[in-house]
């Protein structure tokens, strides 16, 4: 299993920006890649279930989107193949939640479903005035 850190979550005012990551921790240093990997982003706000957002396959670059966050929030990798970001524009308050990235085995073929062998420990977004 590979270990994943997220980052990138904070405060941020109504109609904000944010751009989390999704690393794999120390692939870097083996020469290890995500590659042959989805990566999914989910997100769970208090007192609700928890929801996918988005997957992307690392090797095909393909991208999956829930309707509700087509437009404003952008998956993508990075060129070493051991991040990934999601990029979040016009937050609203019910984008409120912990988000959490977690290793697809089935590359998104599945989406929204998943087959996940591995889940970062998440990052809270809170968007208040």
């Amino acid at each position: 299993q590979v270990p994943l850190v997220e980052s990138g979550g904070g405060l941020v005012q109504p109609g904000g920006s944010l751009r989390l990551s999704c690393e794999g921790s120390g692939l870097a240093d083996h020469g290890y890649t995500l590659d042959y990997y989805g990566i999914f982003w989910f997100r769970q706000a208090p007192g609700k279930e928890r929801e996918a957002l988005s997957c992307i396959s690392i090797s095909s670059g393909s991208t999956y989107y829930a309707d509700f966050a087509r437009g404003r929030f952008t998956i993508s990798g990075d060129n070493a193949k051991t991040t990934v970001y999601l990029e979040m524009n016009s937050l609203r308050p019910e984008d409120t939640a912990d988000y959490y990235c977690a290793i697809d085995t089935r590359e998104c073929l599945d989406w929204p479903r998943g087959t996940f062998n591995s889940w970062g420990q998440g990052t809270q977004v809170t968007v208040s005035s």
